[in-house]
């Protein structure tokens, strides 16, 4: 599966199959965790065969179910933008795990901190956690706003690899499905701003991830 196709087919699942992750993937996964840490200063944690960070919590979309895998998101809070960074570290850990066969769902407050395994040193911060498993449901795929409203350029202008970009931009998750980003294009230059919402941040670097992973240019 290529980086485009695992965009593509990634959903939010938050109902997962009560099998453990076989031993080959979670160490491709660590791996590409422990790469993501020391390019990013970050302390990324993948946490395998706990239940009980999920455990009773009620989201507005439904309840979590068998969830005993997932990744948290750990930090110094004086790197500057961590949350950004944790968004676009974290995308780039859940797209291999859909390549790697598994599923996924971004999760900001609504599991147990108290609960949540990973380790913190003094001055980081937990900025929010992916559940990570098989999915026991297909998932739905999410609505979009008009690329009009997303970004500076109109369709029928775009650059093919730009409209590639926007593409993959718009498929990326964001809390509540709000979308609240704006892609400038000046020149080659891709400019990608967050609007005021919660976790607009990470957001933006969830987006930026897609975005590049896509069309191999850097984003701003």
């Amino acid at each position: 599966m290529d980086i485009k196709t695992a965009i593509k087919e990634r959903r939010s699942i938050r109902k997962y199959k009560d099998i453990q992750i076989e031993e080959d993937i979670r160490t491709a996964l660590d791996e590409l965790a422990k790469e993501c840490n020391e390019e990013s200063g970050l302390n990324i944690q993948i946490i395998y065969d706990d239940p009980d960070c999920f455990k009773n919590i009620l989201l507005t979309y439904g309840r979590f179910k068998n969830v005993k895998n997932y990744i948290a998101l750990v930090g110094d809070k004086s790197i500057e933008k961590l949350d950004e960074k944790c968004g676009y570290y974290g995308q780039k850990l859940v797209l291999k795990a859909q390549q790697l066969g598994l599923n996924t769902c971004w999760v900001g407050g609504s599991f147990s901190k108290g609960k949540c395994k990973a380790v913190k040193e003094a001055g980081e911060k937990l900025v929010c956690v992916i559940s990570l498993g098989y999915g026991d449901e297909p998932g739905v795929k999410h609505k979009s706003k008009p690329v009009s409203k997303l970004c500076n350029v109109a369709e029928e202008d775009m650059p093919v690899w730009f409209k590639n970009g926007m593409v993959a931009a718009m498929m990326a998750p964001t809390a509540l499905n709000q979308q609240k980003f704006y892609v400038t294009l000046n020149g080659e230059e891709v400019i990608i701003t967050p609007q005021k919402a919660i976790f607009a941040k990470v957001d933006l670097g969830i987006v930026k991830y897609n975005f590049e992973a896509v069309t191999g240019k850097r984003c701003l």
